[in-house]
This record gives structure tokens, sequence and C-alpha cells, in this order.
């Protein structure tokens, strides 16, 4: 039932920027966490960013510094501002939503980044 709508991936030179977004179609404060992931084919997916509903973010070593997730509410939706991107952060970018109550999680489909010269 709730689903979650993303957008924003491309084509990029290194070091360059994107902004991915995350459009849920319900009241995100309803989800204890919002968490950005990639996966590459061959490899398992992991976790690259992390807000909770306190507002309290989290990111791998391998993004620190050059990106950022953030929520706009009122939007109910979630972002992740990606600069100076490297050709490893190459994936496909996958949100993902938890809910306590009830403890579900839900997944978006992923868009492609493709970091390449």
């Amino acid at each position: 039932q709730v689903q979650l709508v993303e957008s924003g991936g491309g084509l990029v030179q290194p070091g360059g920027s994107l902004r991915l977004s995350c459009a849920a179609s319900t009241s995100i404060v309803r989800f204890t966490q919002m968490t950005w992931y990639r996966q590459v084919p061959g490899k398992q997916r992991e976790w690259v960013a992390q807000i909770s509903n306190s507002g309290n973010t989290n990111y791998v070593d391998a993004v620190k510094d050059r990106f950022t997730i953030s929520r706009d509410n009122a939007k109910n939706t979630v972002y992740l501002q990606m600069n100076n991107l490297k050709p490893d952060d190459t994936a496909l970018y996958f949100c993902n939503a938890y809910l306590s109550v009830g403890s579900r999680i839900y997944w978006g489909q992923g868009t492609q980044v493709t970091v390449s010269s």
C-alpha cells in the first residue's frame, strides 16, 4: 500500500553532482527511519545514508562529507544530495522506509546513477 517513488538518477561525470528524491505515498513522519541503499551487479546491497524521524543522520565512510541526506516532511520526500561523485558511486540507488508499527519495510524500485567520463 505504501509506495516509494525515486527519481533524480542519471549519467554524470566524475566530480559532478546529483540530487536523488524519494517521494512517499504517505507522510514520512510515520517512518522510524529512511535509508538510501545502493547496489551493483554481483555485490550485496549496502546502505549509504540514513535519517531518523528525529533528524539524526548517518553515513558510510565511503560517502562521508560528499553525500547529504535530508527530508521535507511537507512534501513527503527524502533527498540524497551527492557531490564530488566518483566512478565507484555508480550503482542502482534504492530508497528504504521502516515503519516500526507493524515492523514494515518498504522499498522503492531504484534509480540508476552512473558516474563516467
